[in-house]
């Protein structure tokens, strides 16, 4: 993450992103969204299951859809108002950017 930039940050644009419709939920729907194309950026519970995990890798093996870990399964839910989620996908490219530049910088 850049300087200055906080986990705390990230989880708060998630939230925007909920409330402006552009976040998909849960596993089986975060796979609906790689397999249609609509995903833009996917992000995972660090503390996932390896099982569920590998339900969403295996299909971004052979996409071309990022995939970021952000933070626990409790605080990806929250973030979006939800119960505890290992998985969540983007669908707004601009939203997903940014997520991406704030994580990777």
């Amino acid at each position: 993450m850049s300087p200055g930039t906080t986990r705390t940050d990230v989880l708060r644009l998630l939230g925007l992103a909920q409330r402006a419709g552009a976040v998909i939920r849960g596993t089986g729907a975060v796979r609906d969204a790689v397999r249609s194309g609509e995903a833009r950026l996917v992000l995972t519970a660090t503390d996932a299951s390896e099982q569920q995990l590998e339900k969403v890798r295996a299909l971004l093996r052979h996409r071309e859809v990022p995939e970021r870990t952000l933070a626990s399964r409790e605080e990806l839910g929250a973030a979006i108002g939800r119960s505890p989620l290992t998985a969540v996908a983007l669908s707004q490219e601009s939203f997903a950017t940014r997520i991406r530049e704030m994580l990777d910088s």
